[in-house]
């Protein structure tokens, strides 16, 4: 055999696994070839190949694994159990910047699934090698680590804890200010995923400068960015009093509040999160919210969305009316209870409803003008009929029983307390008859109105026990009337009156 003859052999074995990796690649990229390249034992067949003396292969292995653990958390078990990562950890300080972007990617893609398959990243040193990728020139090796190091810490705040202990913040924080668009998304994403679990590990993100990094991008024109950088603010804001105030003394403000109006729905909805977790800690920060126009603004995008991107809007609203007497009305000249009904009206989802009804118990609650203003858009009878729907989660059920109480105890408007005479079950309707036996007393033209609309033949039919609250208020409401109108009204009268008639003599 002559010496050509001998390295085509070898040229043909390295095109042979060349067209393999590449193969298993691009089949691994559709799911409905997953279940048959498992069964016939890809892995096994993909794990030398990751240590090929040619480049490409391994690259290319790398990134077969990579969609293949990606696919289900089974195979990414079975990528930790064939014992890969400590391979590709291994490799990674070494290989050129294809192999550690493909490498990334399959940690990335074993860790997203859960904090166990997380922790077998962490366990062969993945975040350390990941870290050292974020000091990388290249920005898509950047932009692979970066990711891979969210996915990790998204899951619990241990795992977040050892990408902040690996060193990685500082340098997420420096990758904001790259030039490319995708290493900003990323680096602000995972800041986000970092933050959120615990008021410390938000505390190490902006003590390493974030927040003024994050704030000079509200107005980039891209909107991904804006999404997580929003929803990294919102992160840090959430925990604490402190740190939504270094967020606001940032001059977030009023480009956050231009922001709602953005043609994006998520830019919007993270912003109006970011409004949510900042004016839930004090009446002052809630001020600085409604002076800047943020609520109203707030309250006209409520208008022009569904679904679950109302969610935060209408809690800040009930976050709000929750500190204050003024607060609150500021939530009602602002025509915010219309928007509330509106939601409520509107959106079939329980969790939802619930939402609205928490917000409109939070306005209600504080004197009878707040009261009155829930009463005046015929809230009232709408909570009562969620509360005695069978079909209402216990979660709904629960706030709209608790909101009503909360109202009525303060409802002094009648006409509004009216309806809910004729449907109310007895736990509701010792607070409605508590509140017109507080307010008939004192108002002639209450009383006559109560007459002719039927509340007092209403009140007349009521069946309570002896000696109970309910009686009680019933008695009180009758003392407000003459004895003789009280009978007329009362069930059964006018069969007296027919007895009497069949008994009367004329002269």
């Amino acid at each position: 055999m002559s010496q050509r003859q001998i390295i085509q052999v070898f040229e043909q074995y390295q095109k042979s696994r060349m067209q393999f990796v590449q193969t298993v690649a691009d089949l691994a990229s559709r799911p409905q070839n997953i279940d048959i390249l498992q069964n016939a034992g890809v892995l096994s067949l993909l794990r030398p190949l990751m240590l090929d003396s040619v480049p490409s292969v391994q690259q290319t292995a790398a990134l077969a694994l990579g969609r293949l653990a990606d696919h289900s958390d089974d195979l990414a078990e079975a990528v930790v159990k064939e014992d890969i990562l400590p391979q590709l950890v291994h490799s990674l300080s070494s290989q050129n910047r294809f192999y550690k972007k493909a490498a990334a990617f399959v940690l990335r893609a074993v860790a997203k699934h859960s904090p166990e398959l997380s922790q077998a990243v962490v366990g062969c040193g993945g975040v350390d090698a990941l870290v050292l990728c974020l000091e990388e020139f290249d920005p898509w090796v950047k932009e692979a680590a970066a990711w891979a190091l969210g996915y990790i810490a998204r899951h619990n705040a241990s795992l977040a804890q050892s990408v902040v202990d690996a060193g990685a913040v500082p340098l997420l924080v420096f990758c904001l200010r790259e030039p490319e668009m995708a290493v900003k998304r990323i680096a602000a994403s995972t800041l986000s995923d970092i933050s959120k679990h615990t008021p410390e590990l938000a505390q190490t993100v902006v003590d390493n400068g974030a927040i003024a990094h994050l704030a000079q991008m509200i107005l980039n024109p891209d909107a991904k960015l804006k999404r997580q950088v929003f929803a990294a603010l919102s992160q840090i804001s959430k925990h604490s009093v402190s740190l939504a105030e270094m967020v606001i003394e940032a001059e977030i403000l009023p480009a956050a509040v231009t922001c709602l109006r953005d043609q994006d729905e998520y830019v919007r909805k993270n912003v109006s999160t970011l409004m949510r977790e900042v004016v839930k800690h004090t009446p002052e920060l809630s001020q600085v919210i409604v002076n800047c126009g943020g609520m109203v603004a707030v309250i006209d995008y409520l208008g022009n969305c569904r679904g679950n991107l109302r969610l935060p809007g209408i809690m800040m609203l009930g976050y709000i009316a929750t500190h204050s007497e003024n607060l609150a009305m500021a939530v009602i000249l602002s025509k915010g209870v219309p928007q509330l009904a509106l939601c409520l009206s509107e959106e079939p989802e329980h969790h939802m409803k619930a939402a609205a009804v928490w917000s409109i118990g939070q306005i209600g609650h504080h004197t009878p003008e707040h009261a009155k203003a829930v009463a005046t858009a015929s809230l009232l009878p709408k909570l009562l009929e969620l509360y005695m729907d069978a079909s209402s989660s216990e979660d709904l059920q629960a706030k709209c029983k608790k909101a009503l109480k909360s109202i009525l105890q303060k409802c002094t408007y009648l006409p509004g307390l009216e309806p809910l005479l004729y449907d109310a079950p007895s736990n509701i309707l010792k607070h409605v008859l508590c509140q017109f036996s507080k307010v008939l007393p004192h108002d002639s033209k209450a009383r006559r109105l109560f007459v002719t609309s039927g509340g007092l033949k209403k009140v007349q039919e009521i069946q309570a026990e002896p000696g109970s609250l309910l009686q009680e208020h019933i008695n009180a409401i009758n003392s407000c009337f003459p004895e003789e109108i009280v009978r007329y009204y009362s069930p059964g009268y006018s069969d007296v009156l027919l007895e009497r008639l069949e008994t009367y003599q004329p002269a």
